[in-house]
């Protein structure tokens, strides 16, 4: 569906069902240079778990008018002028990567609005390796030739996937390439520049789940631990898993895994 926020027309998904209110509501946020689709299997399998679900793509990302967002504050400004829009008085929030720093901000300015949060290969700070930034500036096919080699695990850099017949580091690079061009590179500089993450963690009061993928290069589960202790006051103490095998990609590399831990936790 199309919405109207800040006079630009914005796409969301909603995991092919009809969007209900009155559903519980779960928000899938994507990365950097990245836009819906990286939820594809998680928004149908929510969807068809009862959730009403809203995978938007960001302003300038995939469908949505605009342009990037320069900051993770603005973005989570933008979000929570998404649920207005909407009538959505209370949701759970799923970010990965780039997204799980828009949650985390939002979460941390909208406490009594966010049910649960949910941070998917997630770090703070996040920083970025300036080589990265300025190829995405200067030579986006660089860029995106090392973020594939960085976002998946040596099986899925061998031709493995859970879809047989596929090549995920193709998919994922159709999908930074369909980018607008300056996309990649202002959300990367908006990771590298936003260093509030651990600070607004304690601000946090929702239960928090933090998921990481074993074979993570970008976001490592041992690097995820600042956060997780920051989180000193989410409800029941916040949660970690790992996921077995997955690198930061793990949506696409453990669809299953990913999507069971998600409604796991969000029902428990």
């Amino acid at each position: 569906m199309d919405i109207l926020i800040r006079q630009q027309a914005c796409r969301i998904y909603t995991g092919g069902r009809n969007f209900d209110r009155n559903l519980p509501c779960v928000v899938l946020i994507h990365g950097a240079g990245h836009d819906h689709s990286v939820w594809n299997n998680q928004a149908r399998h929510l969807a068809h778990q009862g959730f009403g679900v809203l995978a938007p793509d960001l302003p300038g990302h995939g469908s949505s008018q605009g342009t990037p967002l320069p900051s993770i504050d603005a973005m989570a400004d933008w979000l929570l002028e998404m649920l207005d829009a909407l009538g959505v008085a209370q949701a759970s929030l799923v970010g990965h990567s780039m997204g799980s720093l828009i949650a985390l901000a939002a979460a941390a300015r909208a406490t009594e609005r966010v049910k649960a949060l949910i941070l998917v290969g997630s770090v703070a700070p996040m920083p970025v390796a300036p080589a990265l930034i300025e190829a995405a500036a200067s030579t986006p096919a660089r860029a995106h030739a090392m973020i594939n080699q960085w976002s998946y695990s040596p099986a899925a850099q061998l031709g493995a996937s859970a879809s047989p017949g596929t090549s995920l580091l193709d998919i994922n690079l159709r999908l930074m390439e369909r980018q607008a061009a300056g996309v990649l590179a202002s959300d990367l500089r908006a990771c590298n520049s936003w260093t509030e993450g651990l600070a607004r963690a304690a601000d946090i009061h929702c239960p928090t789940l933090l998921i990481s993928g074993e074979r993570d290069q970008m976001t490592p589960a041992r690097a995820v631990k600042p956060l997780c202790a920051a989180l000193v006051n989410a409800a029941g103490g916040a949660r970690m898993i790992t996921v077995a095998g997955a690198g930061h990609a793990m949506m696409a590399e453990a669809p299953d895994a990913v999507s069971d831990a998600i409604r796991g936790f969000l029902r428990t």
